[in-house]
């Protein structure tokens, strides 16, 4: 184990206090909003003229100058100097993209920060956009009403959504459950912080979108970034950085399927946005990615919506968009090879450190140093899958053994068997 002596202890710790200071001062996605009269004029002129954007002047030169004194503190081997370092670096592409708004450069450094869908993996080979093809080949033709016996989940409306989930934050988080609010204006059904959870008061809910709430948002989300502010001599632990945006996403997407709280419609829009941002790195206008939403089935405000996604802050006659809206394919991938790799070497130990803030696999091994010289606080919220960890263990265990299997012997002959086999019992 990497040793922690009370020098490099005293340089970690100011650095990581001076990357809180400079973490503050970079919104991405504050700065990057469009105000909602935008769409509107969209909408109403039929969808066949670019929007107008305009975003506010960024200027990073503060930034530079507190990242500047990080980088003269974590200069070193160590392990946790090494973190630190990289969490630097991380956030000054995220300033330097924000001054780039609007222009090419900031593509340049989305894609530094985020990925592209055709970046590939540790593997050498996978890549994000190889996950989201196969999705889409595969949910493609399926009927989503009959997966569920009796057709569509009941709907009902933001109030009853905000009273069951106050309840179930309630029972996970006791006085640390963030608040729930129903307000009149939001550009998604919902969103959530830490310490509050905002529902637009016109939007239908159903059971399905309580449960991915609370498993993504509020105890991936919401617990890691409460986990992170005990951890009072590193609070960059507790910050939603740019360098930790594809584990946190791909952790709370993970969550969803871990606790089946995952749906094929949501799924096919995490893949739907991994193609729409590869169609615009290869030229696509937001015109033209707006007309693939909409023929993905979107209703014109949500098209509107997940094309907007992919343009803020980026060119909109195509060439360079926003990417971060691929960490949530690509992130999966890392964090559940992460997890199946450290069940399979036995150390399911690591897996709880995911969760002591906010963090980037990378980081694990400087994060565990310090956890095992009892210089971070345990996670004192945890969703019930990392709690008790035996379904979550058994199923990473045999996860990981699937690699062996080759499923095109497998494929061929049970589609040969299944050829004509007629269609049965339709539930609607």
């Amino acid at each position: 184990m990497a040793l922690l002596s009370p020098k490099i202890y005293a340089q970690a710790s100011e650095a990581a206090k001076l990357l809180k200071q400079a973490e503050r001062k970079i919104r991405i996605l504050r700065t990057l909003a469009w105000a909602p009269e935008i769409g509107d004029a969209f909408l109403a002129g039929g969808c066949a003229t670019l929007p107008q954007v305009t975003y506010p002047e960024f200027d990073g030169t503060e930034i530079r100058t507190l990242l500047s004194r990080v980088d003269a503190l974590t200069k070193g081997e160590h392990p946790v100097l090494q973190w630190l370092a990289r969490v630097s670096k991380k956030l000054a592409l995220a300033s330097a993209m924000l001054e780039g708004m609007g222009t090419p450069a900031f593509y340049t450094y989305s894609k530094q920060i985020y990925g592209t869908p055709t970046d590939t993996m540790l593997d050498g080979h996978t890549r994000n956009i190889d996950l989201a093809q196969h999705m889409d080949a595969a949910l493609s033709g399926l009927s989503f009403e009959q997966l569920v016996l009796g057709g569509e989940e009941a709907d009902f409306g933001a109030e009853e959504f905000a009273k069951q989930l106050a309840v179930k934050l309630d029972k996970y988080f006791g006085g640390n459950a963030p608040s729930v609010e129903v307000v009149p204006h939001l550009s998604a059904k919902a969103l959530a912080s830490s310490r509050r959870i905002r529902v637009r008061a016109s939007a239908r809910f159903t059971k399905m979108d309580v449960r991915q709430l609370l498993h993504h948002e509020a105890l991936v989300h919401a617990a890691t970034a409460i986990n992170g502010r005990t951890q009072t001599d590193f609070p960059i632990l507790g910050a939603a950085h740019a360098g930790t945006t594809e584990i946190q996403e791909g952790l709370a997407v993970f969550a969803e399927i871990i606790t089946g709280a995952m749906d094929p419609v949501r799924f096919r829009r995490l893949v739907d946005r991994v193609v729409a941002i590869q169609m615009s790195v290869d030229g696509a206008d937001f015109i033209e990615v707006y007309q693939y939403f909409a023929g993905q089935g979107d209703n014109k405000r949500q098209a509107f919506e997940d094309t907007r996604r992919v343009f803020r802050g980026g060119v909109l006659t195509g060439g360079a968009p926003f990417t971060k809206d691929g960490v949530y394919l690509n992130g999966l991938l890392r964090v559940h090879n992460f997890m199946r790799t450290t069940t399979k070497l036995g150390r399911a130990d690591l897996l709880r450190l995911l969760f002591v803030g906010k963090l980037d696999i990378e980081d694990v091994p400087a994060i565990a140093v310090l956890a095992a010289q009892g210089k971070l606080t345990p996670p004192k919220i945890l969703p019930p899958w990392v709690k008790d960890m035996r379904f979550l263990v058994s199923y990473l265990a045999y996860s990981s053994f699937l690699n062996r299997v080759k499923l095109p012997g497998f494929q061929k002959y049970y589609q040969d068997k299944l050829a004509d086999v007629p269609d049965i019992w339709d539930f609607k």
